[in-house]
């Protein structure tokens, strides 16, 4: 199977997980954390460019572990609050509209048969729900190293 045919075949079946969850409960928030079009959108794009697509395959893949990881998350690793532009351009300048972000990070490392250490993204914009924001392995790739290769590991098994 070429790459784009799987590419395809596991973008639709990410969403329809990604759908299915909704929203998860964590102890840690005592809140729910909510899995909207955000969240999905991220694991595709970053800074308005599509992701490769070895790396949305590896981040798909690691979807299945997300949901049990939050119910669990007693303690937050990483923690960033900033202020960032969102939406898309509104004024004749080009300028886009600033506002407060909380990134929250979580890390874990699933079972099965080949454990893979990875954080969990986190993010609220102001006042807002906290989101489902993104999913990748801590590990760092070696030079010429690809995400496929990380991504074909069976991860989602776990």
């Amino acid at each position: 199977m070429g790459l784009l045919s799987r590419y395809k075949k596991e973008k639709e079946r990410a969403r329809a997980f990604y759908k299915s969850i909704d929203k998860v409960r964590c102890p840690y928030f005592g809140a729910d954390i909510i899995f909207n079009a955000d969240g999905f959108h991220h694991l595709q794009f970053s800074a308005e460019r599509e992701r490769p697509k070895e790396e949305q395959l590896l981040k798909f893949s690691l979807l299945n572990a997300v949901p049990h990881i939050l119910r669990n998350a007693g303690t937050i690793q990483e923690y960033r609050h900033t202020m960032e532009p969102i939406g898309q351009k509104r004024f004749s300048d080009g300028a886009r509209e600033m506002r407060e972000i909380e990134y929250w990070g979580v890390i874990a490392i699933t079972k099965g048969e080949r454990p893979i250490r990875i954080k969990i993204i986190l993010r609220r914009v102001g006042n807002g729900n906290i989101i489902f924001w993104s999913v990748m392995p801590t590990v760092k790739l070696k030079d010429g190293e690809s995400y496929l290769h990380l991504a074909s590991q069976n991860i989602d098994k776990e």
